[in-house]
């Protein structure tokens, strides 16, 4: 009977090319399922982050919004307090200016002439002066002070025309009479002046920059 030669070098090589066992095949589709799911979770993890970066950019913009809105709300409320405030006596000043109303009609119609001829119209119209006269430190105040109209250069924002003549003498639209004295409280216009404007005269010349630093209006107190 021949023998056979079990030698190393005489046994068949294993074939390379041959499937990978049932083991090594599981192993390697955990790993592709495993880097699946972590690419999965990472995208996942960006677009949250991404939302929660516009969420966060939107609750910015509307805090500043909100915030702003408060400022404002803030500002506007100081104002109307500032205004009540510096405004409060408005009606009870446009009460009071009738009372220096008639003081002044009373003075014009006693004229100087009449006061030297009699003692007692003298006593009189100087105590009505002093009356008029503290009437006005009083308005003056709370900053309610007479605008100073006449041979002045009509202005619609502090008087109001009752009437037009015909003066070539002055520059056109100059206020020529005063029939009732205009006030004005702080910045605000009280009561507009009435007064009688001229026309037919030369055009104004406009004034120096210095002299209508004022809005063009003088005033008195």
């Amino acid at each position: 009977m021949p023998q056979h030669n079990d030698t190393p070098e005489s046994r068949t090589p294993q074939d390379s090319s041959a499937p990978a066992s049932p083991a090594a095949a599981a192993d390697d589709t955990t790993a592709a399922v495993a880097e699946a799911a972590e690419a999965i979770a990472r995208a996942d993890l960006e677009e949250r982050i991404t939302a929660l970066e516009d969420d966060n950019r939107r609750l910015k913009e509307e805090y500043l919004r909100a915030l702003a809105e408060a400022q404002n709300a803030k500002r506007m409320a100081d104002k109307r307090i500032e205004d009540n405030s510096r405004y409060a006596v408005s009606n009870f000043a446009k009460a009071v200016l009738g009372v220096a109303d008639n003081l002044g009609r009373a003075l014009l119609s006693v004229p100087e002439e009449a006061r030297g001829g009699n003692e007692m119209v003298k006593n009189l119209a100087f105590g009505v002066e002093l009356t008029a006269k503290e009437l006005e430190n009083a308005l003056a105040q709370y900053q309610i002070r007479r605008v100073e109209a006449l041979n002045e250069a009509f202005d619609p924002h502090f008087h109001q025309a009752v009437q037009e003549v015909e003066n070539t003498a002055v520059p056109n639209a100059t206020i020529v009479s005063v029939l009732q004295d205009g006030y004005v409280i702080h910045d605000r216009l009280l009561r507009p002046a009435m007064v009688v404007v001229s026309r037919g005269g030369p055009k104004r010349e406009p004034k120096p920059a210095a002299d209508s630093a004022d809005g063009g209006v003088n005033t008195t107190v």
